[in-house]
């Protein structure tokens, strides 16, 4: 399920009950929050986690939100926020030895992506960079 938020400049995508645990996607999570769109896809495509592939596709769906329902570049989207919740716990018994049972827990979680367009606050601004640092000339 693929929701937008309402906001001017923020887009989101929202991948509900994704069959893993939200530990293993967090972790995949944590190296993508904050940067472009552009660089985001590079690492997703190279990283060894089965958890990236799942990512990956929300974070191209969200993009895909943001160039087709508002009109954003795809070249000028962050990613501000990035989040895992966790979902849902379907469990199967096992059974085991003298009649006993084993509970096997299939995990699944909630990952919300929102990438957020940087041309927007330079329209605001008045198409100006402001720099954190100061040029010695």
């Amino acid at each position: 399920m693929i929701k937008k938020k309402k906001k001017n400049e923020e887009v989101y995508a929202l991948g509900q009950h994704i069959h893993m645990s939200a530990d293993k996607a967090r972790r995949v999570i944590d190296q993508i929050r904050g940067r472009s769109y552009e660089e985001t896809l590079m690492i997703l495509e190279l990283m060894p986690y089965q958890a990236a592939y799942p990512i990956f596709k929300l974070v191209y769906s969200a993009a895909a939100n943001a160039s087709h329902n508002r009109g954003f570049n795809k070249t000028n989207l962050v990613i501000s926020q990035a989040k895992v919740n966790e979902g849902t716990t379907a469990k199967k018994r096992r059974p085991r030895a003298r009649g006993r049972n084993f509970i096997i827990k299939k995990r699944t979680c909630h990952i919300t992506i929102v990438l957020k367009d940087l041309s927007f606050n330079n329209e605001k601004e008045g198409n100006f960079i402001f720099f954190n640092h100061f040029h010695t000339f």
